[in-house]
């Protein structure tokens, strides 16, 4: 796993419109602590995970299917654990995303 901790100042919709968008394979990563200052996203394909904090930004990217799904799911533990969930995966309306969250045994996540 590597991980590349970085600053931005910005929002979070600068990734959903950009670099975490549907259309760059990524699905948000929705729990009740979402808002302009925070976000998640995660794309199955690249196997890539993205944090935005405040201007912290953390890029996560897995070595291979079964360190991404460990990694996803620790996230959803500790979701639930700190009182943010329910984790839920949000593909939109995009069926490739949904047919790799689903192959990768996610599909009790999606939206």
């Amino acid at each position: 796993m590597e991980i590349t901790r970085t600053f931005l100042p910005a929002d979070r919709y600068r990734f959903d419109c950009g670099e975490c968008s549907s259309a760059a394979g990524f699905a948000q990563v929705d729990t009740r602590q979402d808002a302009s200052y925070f976000g998640q996203w995660a794309n199955p394909t690249a196997r890539k995970l993205v944090s935005y904090c405040e201007g912290d930004v953390t890029r996560t990217e897995c070595a291979d299917d079964a360190e991404f799904v460990q990694t996803v799911r620790e996230m959803e533990t500790w979701t639930n654990d700190a009182g943010y969930g329910p984790l839920k995966i949000d593909p939109g309306f995009n069926e490739d995303l949904t047919r790799e969250f689903t192959r990768l045994g996610l599909a009790d996540l999606l939206h």
